[in-house]
């Protein structure tokens, strides 16, 4: 976790950095509407990063119970925004997650509240979909666990290719899930939304 003092400092690192950017691309930082850039911007990114200073699997330990339902949850639609590491650019969209569990169920937000965590980093989407599975995997020890990522990346979409509707999708499972039937039961649960 950050203290008040490193985060005051970073503040101000990011600040001098953010400035500096806008020299080099031609800007006058002293403009009207861009002396408090600087600030806004590394405030900014201190908060799209925040994922950094938060432990996942504390977040489901905080919220375990015993419990012997063993029949699939799914909790889909989850909204999520990251950073791609790449470009530094928003890549957005839902994922879907679903485990079986074994003798232990977690509280709902904290599965939403594992995808802020993994989404609020520099990430790629394949990381973010495998982080997302191999926690809940490694915290609740459930039967399988399957993740499924809908994504938008600003990269594709603003420079390069500039493809405006493209979708990225990506999965990841283990256990249970291997099975196809059990794989298709839950994407089968997604298209009915």
């Amino acid at each position: 976790m950050m203290d008040g003092n490193d985060r005051e400092a970073r503040i101000e690192g990011l600040k001098e950095c953010c400035s500096k950017m806008l020299e080099l691309i031609g800007e006058d930082t002293q403009r009207e509407g861009l002396i408090k850039t600087p600030e806004r911007v590394a405030r900014a990114i201190l908060d799209t990063t925040a994922g950094y200073n938060e432990d996942p699997e504390a977040i489901l330990r905080a919220a375990m119970f015993k419990e012997d339902y063993s029949q699939m949850v799914i909790v889909k639609d989850i909204d999520f925004y990251s950073l791609c590491e790449h470009h530094i650019l928003p890549f957005f969209g839902k994922v879907h997650v679903a485990y079986i569990p074994n003798g232990y169920i977690t509280g709902l937000s904290k599965i939403a509240r594992v995808v802020e965590v993994f989404s609020r980093r520099l990430q790629v989407q394949e990381r973010l979909t495998l982080q997302i599975k191999e926690c809940i995997q490694k915290t609740l020890n459930p039967l399988g666990v399957m993740v499924v990522v809908e994504a938008q990346h600003m990269c594709m979409q603003m420079r390069g290719v500039k493809k405006q509707n493209s979708i990225t999708t990506t999965s990841d499972f283990c256990g249970a899930f291997n099975q196809a039937k059990t794989r298709e039961e839950f994407m089968n649960l997604l298209r009915n939304r």
